[in-house]
C-alpha cells in the first residue's frame, strides 16, 4: 500500500520529531492571491517604498502568509485526520521572509492526552519553520484533537505541557533594520500610534466578510493544507465543510486594520482557540481589545497586544455567564503587533 492514510492518535509518541514534505518556495503570486483572498491592505506588506522608508530592503512576505506556508507542510503528519484545530501558544516571528525564500517545517510532539470518550485525543506539537539556509523564521505550538483508528489502542501516559500565557516582550523579535521614526502615517491609512491607544479599549473594525466555499477551497489549497475535513464533504456527520481555521485568521485579522492600520507587523502568538466552527454562508466580523502596550528598544517601534476576536454577528459578546464563549464567536486570537511609538 503506497498512499498515505495519515497519523492517528495512537501513531504519535512524545518527543518524536517530524520533518515535513514538500518545501515551498514563496513569490510575489502568494502575496497577490493572499492580497485577492482576504481585503488585507497593511501598508508595510503593500508597498517596497513604504517598506524601505522604515528601514527594509523591500516588503516582506505577510506574516501570515508565512504562518499558513508553515502549518500547511505540518497537517499531512498532524491534522489529516484531525477532528478539530484547538489552539495555539507560544508563537513568535523569527526573521521576515522574502520573495524567493524557501519554506520547510518539522514538529516535535511534545503533549498527548486522550479523550474520555476513548475514541478521539489531543496532540500538542511545537512546530518550526525554517528557509533555505536553515534559519528559524517562525516557532508556535498547537494543540489538534485527532481521531484514533485503532479503539482497542492502549490508552498513553497522558502528558499536558505546560505552556506561557505570553510571550514575553524581551522575547519578541524585531526585524533587523525595522525603524518607525519616520513612518508616513498618512500612506498607512490612518494618524494613530501606539500612544493613542488605552489598555482596555476595545474596537469594533465594522466591516464583514461572507465565507465562500470557492474562496476557503482555493485559500486552503494555496497553501498546501489537506486536512480531510476542510475538502470532503462525507467526513463529518453533518456534511459540511469546515472552514480552516487559518482562514478565519486572515479575514479577522484583515478586517482589523479598520482601526488598527498601524499596527503592521505581528511579531508573536500568545495564544489562540477556535471556539466555534465555521462554515461557508457564515458572514465574519472582526473586534479587537487592547491588551496591553510595550516599548521594544528600537528607536520607535512599539509593541501593542491584541485580543482579535472573529464573530458572526456584530458586537462584542465574548463569553457567557457560564465562562464559555457565546456561540457566535469563531476565533479568539492574542497576539503582539508592532506599531510606531
Amino acid at each position: 500500500m503506497k498512499t498515505n492514510p495519515g497519523r492517528f492518535f495512537e501513531d504519535y509518541r512524545i518527543g518524536e520529531v517530524i520533518r515535513h514534505a514538500v518545501p515551498r518556495t514563496l513569490s510575489g503570486g502568494e502575496r497577490a492571491l493572499y492580497h485577492a483572498l482576504y481585503p488585507a491592505r497593511g501598508a508595510l506588506y503593500s508597498s517596497d517604498e513604504f517598506a524601505r522608508a522604515c528601514g527594509l530592503a523591500a516588503s516582506p512576505m505577510d506574516d501570515l502568509i508565512v504562518f499558513h506556508t508553515v502549518f500547511g507542510k505540518t497537517v499531512p503528519d498532524i491534522s489529516l485526520n484531525a477532528v478539530a484545530n484547538l489552539g495555539y501558544a507560544e508563537g513568535r516571528f523569527l526573521a521576515p521572509v522574502w520573495p524567493g525564500d524557501t519554506l520547510s517545517s518539522s514538529s516535535e510532539v511534545i503533549g498527548l492526552k486522550q479523550n474520555s470518550n476513548g475514541k478521539s485525543g489531543v496532540v500538542y506539537v511545537r512546530t518550526t519553520g525554517r528557509n533555505q539556509r536553515g534559519e528559524a523564521v517562525l516557532e508556535y505550538v498547537r494543540w489538534v484533537m485527532v481521531r484514533k483508528n485503532r479503539l482497542e489502542a492502549p490508552e498513553p501516559e497522558a502528558v499536558v505541557p505546560e505552556l506561557a500565557r505570553v510571550v514575553p516582550v524581551s522575547d519578541l523579535v524585531v526585524p533587523a533594520g525595522l525603524t518607525f521614526e519616520g513612518y508616513d502615517f498618512e500612506a498607512a491609512g490612518e494618524p494613530y500610534r501606539l500612544g493613542d491607544y488605552a489598555v482596555g479599549e476595545v474596537i469594533e473594525h465594522v466591516d464583514g466578510v461572507t465565507v465562500e466555499e470557492a474562496e476557503h477551497m482555493l485559500a486552503t489549497r494555496l497553501w498546501q493544507n489537506t486536512a480531510k475535513v476542510h475538502f470532503d464533504a462525507t467526513f463529518r456527520p453533518d456534511g459540511q465543510r469546515l472552514i480552516y481555521g487559518g482562514h478565519v485568521i486572515s479575514l479577522a485579522r484583515a478586517l482589523s486594520f479598520n482601526g488598527l492600520a498601524n499596527a503592521q507587523m505581528i511579531v508573536a502568538i500568545n495564544g489562540g482557540a477556535h471556539a466555534n466552527p465555521c462554515f461557508s454562508g457564515t458572514t465574519v466580523r472582526a473586534w479587537s481589545e487592547v491588551l496591553d502596550k510595550a516599548e521594544t528598544g528600537v528607536p520607535g517601534v512599539g509593541a501593542i497586544r491584541l485580543r482579535l476576536v472573529a464573530s458572526s454577528a456584530p458586537g462584542t459578546a465574548l463569553k457567557g455567564p457560564d465562562g464559555k464563549y457565546a456561540p457566535e464567536v469563531l476565533l479568539d486570537l492574542d497576539y503582539w503587533a508592532l506599531m510606531p511609538v
